[in-house]
């Protein structure tokens, strides 16, 4: 009876967890914009839910627009939303090694950030001040932070 009651409480637990996610029209800026709520909000399970949809859905486009490229892409802001994909889960892996950084996972955050940095690096954000930024710029830094942290 245990084990039966066990079982239901964690298909239960599971339901609940999977209902409260909200993928939207499943694009890669809605799943960015969440992911950037739910970073802000400390809400480190959305965070993942959020940045690993994206990552699993747009990763192989995003590389594709990285293999075309040999330096960021410039001029303007429409310009360089062509490369969507690209800025998408590039900015998606910065949102999610910062959540895992936070919540203590070290390795984890490192893991996410040395994958934007090697392999996205010419992803950028657009910040609502009115600028495109570079996350594997940002990542390249704090792996450095992280590393120092981890000799010391």
């Amino acid at each position: 009876m245990k084990k039966v009651m066990m079982t239901v409480l964690a298909i239960f637990a599971t339901f609940s967890m999977g209902s409260a996610q909200d993928f939207g029209d499943h694009s890669s800026s809605t799943l960015t914009s969440k992911a950037w709520e739910a970073l802000n909000a400390g809400d480190h399970a959305m965070v993942k839910a959020y940045t690993d949809k994206c990552i699993e859905m747009y990763l192989t486009k995003a590389k594709e627009m990285q293999a075309g490229l040999t330096a960021l892409p410039t001029g303007s802001q429409e310009e360089v939303s062509k490369y969507w994909a690209l800025n998408d889960v590039g900015t998606c892996l910065f949102i999610k090694g910062q959540a895992l950084q936070k919540k203590g996972d070290k390795a984890g955050a490192k893991k996410a950030f040395k994958t934007l940095v090697d392999d996205l690096k010419y992803a950028q954000c657009w910040d609502a001040k009115g600028w495109f930024w570079s996350p594997a710029g940002a990542a390249k830094k704090t792996l450095v932070e992280l590393e120092f942290e981890t000799s010391i």
